[in-house]
């Protein structure tokens, strides 16, 4: 049992992450039904992140009322900032972005995730580059043959080719030849990029100085429920753009923020503690291979060679970069273990031996 143990613990990151993949591939499914149905995306946004503070919440003040560090005038600017980048700025640009494309479209480019967080990383030292050595080498090669995935799927189509159901007139059967704002919707998707490796990079920073993940999730939700309002009753102040019904216009809201919202800060906020960011971040590209497979089955989007194709690049990038992390985890534990066994040796002598008896009385 205790090596079962053992080994379930050391895969409990990889399961959590590859969980949170097919979590965000619904949202990506749920809510671009959503929105053609007629959401306001920052009406949506509001729901989300208030359902998402509301469910939270409650956990966050059972589980945390004793280790919940006391609030700081800098911890609460990040929070705010956490709220804004990712509600606000990613949130809002993607869905804009989605709406312009289709959803396999916009799961491709946001695999350009793990390179900017890895790039982020860099520049903040949160990550460190020894060029000579191997896993260092294979996290940069790692991201940038994550992110040549990715532009391939963005910009070579190539033949169709259909899955099961997808070659049916479904909702977006053509609409990769509908003639929408393609440069326009992978601008706004690329804006919505950048925001969340921000937030990756500022969550990780911020739970250093604020260690209670429950109640940062539900502070951050809390904040952007608060931003998006002001911006929504801006956009979409007629009353008609607020109603919900039984139907996908209540089905979005709470799925995005029990999941997509709730969960999913919650659990990157659990792995990033020990893993760091690029790590969270490099389990991206999985969602782009099940939004993929979902949109043809569910929303008959046609799949084409050039998505399988950078489907099997990212898979390639994505093992590198997780293999080159895996090593960084492995040399930080057997240091910390070298260092502690260390510090137990030095000051044990013969002489002392009676005395550390005592002093264990």
């Amino acid at each position: 049992m205790g090596k079962m143990n053992d080994v379930l613990y050391k895969l409990r990151p990889y399961i959590l992450m590859v969980c949170l993949q097919f979590g965000s591939a619904g949202n990506y499914i749920i809510s671009m039904i959503t929105l053609n149905h007629g959401m306001n995306r920052y009406v949506l946004i509001v729901y989300r992140n208030a359902i998402a503070a509301i469910v939270l919440a409650p956990f966050a003040l059972i589980f945390e009322r004793k280790i919940r560090p006391k609030m700081t005038f800098k911890v609460s600017l990040q929070i705010l900032a956490l709220g804004f980048l990712e509600p606000i700025l990613d949130q809002g640009f993607s869905y804009l972005g989605m709406q312009y494309t289709s959803t396999s479209y916009t799961s491709a480019i946001m695999n350009a995730v793990p390179s900017v967080t890895f790039l982020l990383a860099v520049i903040f030292r949160l990550e460190r580059i020894k060029i000579k050595e191997i896993r260092s080498q294979a996290k940069v090669i790692g991201t940038l043959v994550t992110f040549g995935g990715a532009l391939l799927m963005a910009l070579y189509k190539g033949p169709a080719i259909n899955l099961l159901s997808s070659g049916g007139s479904g909702h977006h059967a053509n609409s990769d030849d509908s003639g929408k704002h393609w440069v326009t919707g992978t601008l706004l998707i690329m804006v919505g990029c950048v925001a969340w490796s921000a937030f990756y990079i500022l969550q990780s920073i911020t739970l250093k100085h604020y260690p209670a993940e429950l109640s940062l999730s539900s502070l951050i939700c809390l904040s952007g429920t608060a931003q998006s309002l002001a911006v929504a009753l801006v956009v979409a102040h007629h009353p008609k753009a607020w109603e919900v019904g039984w139907d996908s216009r209540l089905l979005a809201p709470v799925y995005t923020g029990i999941v997509t919202s709730g969960i999913t800060y919650y659990v990157q906020g659990i792995v990033m503690k020990t893993r760091g960011p690029v790590f969270v971040t490099a389990f991206n590209p999985l969602c782009m291979i099940i939004v993929a497979a979902l949109g043809s089955l569910i929303l008959a989007e046609k799949l084409f060679l050039g998505s399988i194709l950078g489907g099997v690049i990212i898979a390639i990038g994505l093992y590198s970069v997780v293999w080159g992390k895996s090593k960084d985890y492995s040399s930080t534990q057997h240091s910390s273990i070298s260092q502690k066994g260390a510090a137990q040796e030095l000051p044990i002598t013969a002489t002392d031996l009676p005395n550390n008896k005592n002093d264990g009385m």
